[in-house]
């Protein structure tokens, strides 16, 4: 298998809810890693082009800059936690890339990173 690892930042602010009690709005530099994967390469001896990547995480979390999560949808209506970020992206990575992606090649992974030493990883269910 071969994988390929897009990494880019963000900076934005959250007020996430554990049990039931708001924290206090904080910021962070979010770190997104998104990993493509296949089990053989393209004709020109690619998993995909590292500029499709790119170019779709930026469009994904290009709204997310500079603002607060809990406005700003879909985390206007779900908690804004590092899980939830890397889902969405990772979801909508999965849409945006669907006709981009060359035959076989998949969203391995999205990791988040919302902190040094914290980061949350989604991994889409394969069908």
């Amino acid at each position: 298998m071969f994988e390929i690892s897009v990494t880019t930042e963000f900076a934005a602010a959250h007020a996430i809810s554990i049990a039931g009690r708001p924290e206090p709005l904080h910021g962070h530099n979010w770190r997104v890693t998104a990993v493509i994967a296949a089990d053989s390469l393209d004709d020109d001896g690619l998993v995909c082009d590292f500029h499709v990547v790119e170019r779709s995480l930026h469009d994904i979390i290009g709204r997310f800059n500079n603002a607060n999560l809990n406005e700003t949808p879909p985390f206007d209506r779900v908690n804004p936690t590092a899980e939830r970020v890397a889902e969405h992206i990772g979801e909508s990575l999965i849409t945006l890339l669907a006709d981009a992606l060359p035959t076989g090649a998949r969203v391995q992974s999205v990791e988040v990173t919302e902190a040094p030493g914290c980061a949350s990883v989604y991994r889409p269910r394969r069908s």
